[in-house]
């Protein structure tokens, strides 16, 4: 468990991001504000269309913002290179999609000892094989994904995500593919690993549920924040 610490985790000031060319560019997001403390589980909240992904991404050092600062474990990522932008992501940052972008031609086992083997890990493959294991997957270790179920692939998707210890996970609708009952698991397995690692936790999500497990909760509407409360 990570000591408790007065800075916190994800400190978001002055942020603006729009996207596409010309007559067609969109603001996205407007003046985006926001902490969230270390160990904390934040839910992002909205209807379509109100930025809660990119503004997910922005925290996960996916997209840059065009103005603003954006820092992640007491790094701005607004001044890292591409390279460093990459490693720092690599070492701090866990992330869980909807769709849970496993590489298809890679067993489970590769798939969660990926991240680790990039980092230059040793023990990738034990590292791998012990958070498959807590994810309840011992025994599809060999599996590709298609012979897994969608929440078998879910498991293994946030196993890759917790493997290299992150400070941040963060999570883009990690239900929304999944039936009621596997989400739920999914849901529980998500707040277990973060609570075991004193793991920041950010989550997308359209699911109540989801969001009351949140210590606190953002509603965004047309790109900008329109409150931050106790769901």
């Amino acid at each position: 468990m990570r000591a408790p610490s007065p800075t916190p985790a994800i400190a978001l000031a002055g942020v603006n991001l729009s996207l596409g060319q010309g007559a067609g560019r969109i603001h996205i997001l407007k003046d985006i504000a926001l902490d969230i403390g270390r160990g904390e589980a934040f839910g992002l909240v909205g209807p379509s269309g109100s930025g809660k992904s990119t503004l997910l991404m922005v925290m996960a050092g996916l997209e840059r913002p065009d103005t603003g600062t954006v820092t992640v474990a007491g790094e701005d990522l607004t001044k890292l290179d591409e390279d460093k932008l990459a490693r720092f992501r690599g070492r701090n940052v866990g992330i869980v999609f909807q769709s849970f972008h496993l590489i298809p031609t890679m067993t489970a086992l590769e798939n969660v000892a990926v991240p680790l083997e990039l980092a230059g890990v040793a023990d990738a493959q034990e590292r791998a094989r012990a958070e498959l294991a807590s994810m309840g997957l011992a025994e599809r270790l060999t599996h590709y994904p298609a012979e897994l179920s969608g929440g078998e692939q879910q498991r293994v998707a946030i196993a890759r995500a917790l493997v290299v210890d992150p400070a941040i996970l963060v999570a883009d609708e990690p239900t929304g593919n999944l039936d009621e009952e596997t989400g739920q698991q999914i849901i529980d397995l998500l707040f277990e690993g973060q609570a075991r690692r004193g793991t920041t936790l950010v989550l997308v999500t359209h699911d109540a549920a989801l969001a009351a497990r949140c210590a606190r909760v953002a509603r965004l509407r047309s790109g900008r924040i329109d409150g931050v409360e106790k769901p």
